[in-house]
């Protein structure tokens, strides 16, 4: 291939790898980034633009200060996390796509305090000896369950395969037709009762089940009356279930233990605010169950975890179970949902520093101003080439809770007709902090619920990174 005179020269003037690695830029590079990693890129780019040299590009420059500038970008992208941060603007507060629960304060600060050192995760301070780590949050548990006994474990799917093998490997279940649920994940009742060795016996339909099928079910080998809430689905309408204390009363009198799943599990009374008809576990427990499973980062609002609370024998069962150990929680774990159980010592203090709670108790009155400086901001970055306003609508529970329930909310919305929303769209998941939002006729809805105050002027300035890129 015949090299130009001008191209020759511009090739000339491209640096050796050792003399780009010496500009100042890639010598701090490579002191926190590795200098193999950083030598590498070097001769990366260099080839490139060598590369487009030969191929005619006369925009390509082989000024140093810009090549070092290029060596940055590669490496410094190479280090960019997989796990990011967004901003969640779609108005479901527990957002399974989005990690469900933000942690409280007290919970992000007790696992960095946890993360930076060591800890008496399974050591007894009091004594010196070895300890359990199941210890450090049973006894909170029980204080705002009202259980005997609590395990946790690694999610609330593991909570209901540890009950169900280690209370009925071999021996059957009870449950309503009407309860065997899928939810996410395709994760379903029927199959983890196979999976743990259960046999399933269906008793009702799907909209009715009354006590009576079940003790026409009782059998030798029932070991289980199970009944998982409707924590994620509704059948509406016709529909019959026996209150818990009744299937209780029925269970025990044939000496068969009942165990609810309770799914979502509240530890607060999100009734008593008119949010949905959700009973907290305390209700559960006091119902008489002898077991019951609920989820830790749904309307607790703590970290991913599966709490199983209950009768003193049977958890010591669980907790034998050679099960239990693959399914264990982390010192993470353990430290977060720990930091969270505590704030539901006061009500006062869970609405107010538990941000789910904090999020679904809002008003579309305490979203105003929020509401109010993000349409501002908006208006400035789009100027006349789009129209913003604040808008009533609903927010969703989301995660699997409350399926029903509908917040009153407040949204700001973008109408145009000068560019497309479905590109800013696409362009707000790719900008250095994206933001998560719904479109709706015809325009894009950012709703003030699930965004927090401090994110207001971060969602304005995602979206001029955005519509910057799309000219």
């Amino acid at each position: 291939m015949r090299i130009e005179k001008s191209e020759a020269e511009r090739l000339r003037r491209l640096p050796a790898v050792h003399l780009l690695l010496s500009h100042p830029l890639c010598k701090q590079l490579a002191d926190r980034r590795g200098h193999k990693l950083v030598s590498s890129a070097c001769g990366d780019v260099i080839a490139e633009v060598r590369a487009k040299i030969l191929q005619g590009d006369q925009a390509v420059e082989a000024d140093l200060d810009l090549l070092a500038d290029r060596v940055a970008e590669r490496v410094n992208r190479q280090f960019d996390l997989n796990y990011r941060a967004v901003i969640n603007a779609t108005g479901v507060v527990l957002h399974t796509n989005l990690g469900r629960a933000p942690l409280a304060e007290a919970a992000i600060e007790a696992i960095e305090a946890t993360a930076r050192g060591y800890t008496n995760l399974e050591l007894d301070l009091s004594t010196g000896e070895r300890g359990s780590r199941y210890q450090h949050v049973e006894r909170l548990i029980c204080d705002l369950t009202g259980a005997e006994a609590a395990l946790v474990v690694n999610n609330n799917a593991a909570a209901v395969l540890l009950v169900l093998t280690e209370m009925a490997k071999g021996k059957s279940v009870i449950i309503s037709r009407g309860q065997l649920v899928e939810i996410g994940g395709s994760f379903r009742v029927s199959e983890v009762m196979q999976a743990s060795g259960a046999q399933l016996v269906e008793v009702g339909t799907t909209n009715k089940t009354r006590e009576s099928d079940y003790e026409r079910a009782i059998a030798e080998d029932t070991a289980l009356i199970m009944r998982v809430h409707t924590s994620n689905f509704r059948v509406v309408g016709f529909t019959y279930q026996p209150q818990m204390s009744d299937l209780v009363a029925l269970a025990h009198a044939h000496n068969i233990p009942v165990y609810e799943d309770l799914g979502s599990g509240s530890l607060f009374d999100l009734q008593a605010h008119s949010i949905g008809d959700e009973p907290t576990v305390r209700e559960t427990v006091q119902a008489g169950v002898d077991l019951c499973s609920f989820s830790g980062d749904k309307l607790l609002g703590a970290t991913q975890a599966g709490i199983i609370v209950g009768k003193q024998e049977y958890i010591q069962r669980l907790k034998k179970n050679q099960l239990t150990r693959a399914l264990r929680v982390d010192k993470l774990t353990l430290a977060a949902l720990e930091a969270t159980l505590r704030l539901y010592l006061d009500d006062e203090l869970a609405k107010r520093e538990n941000p789910t709670l904090w999020m679904l108790l809002r008003t579309p009155d305490s979203m105003e101003q929020e509401a109010e400086r993000l349409c501002e901001g908006l208006r400035t970055v789009f100027s006349d080439r789009a129209e913003v306003a604040i808008e009533p609508g609903l927010s969703q529970v989301g995660g699997g809770s409350l399926p029903t329930e509908e917040l009153p909310t407040l949204r700001v919305a973008v109408r145009t007709d000068q560019f497309s929303l479905t590109r800013l769209e696409q362009e707000l998941r790719h900008v250095r902090l994206p933001v998560m939002t719904t479109m709706r006729k015809e325009a894009m809805h950012f709703d003030v619920r699930t965004i927090f105050p401090r994110e207001i002027e971060r969602v304005i300035d995602s979206v001029r990174d955005a519509f910057a890129r799309i000219g």
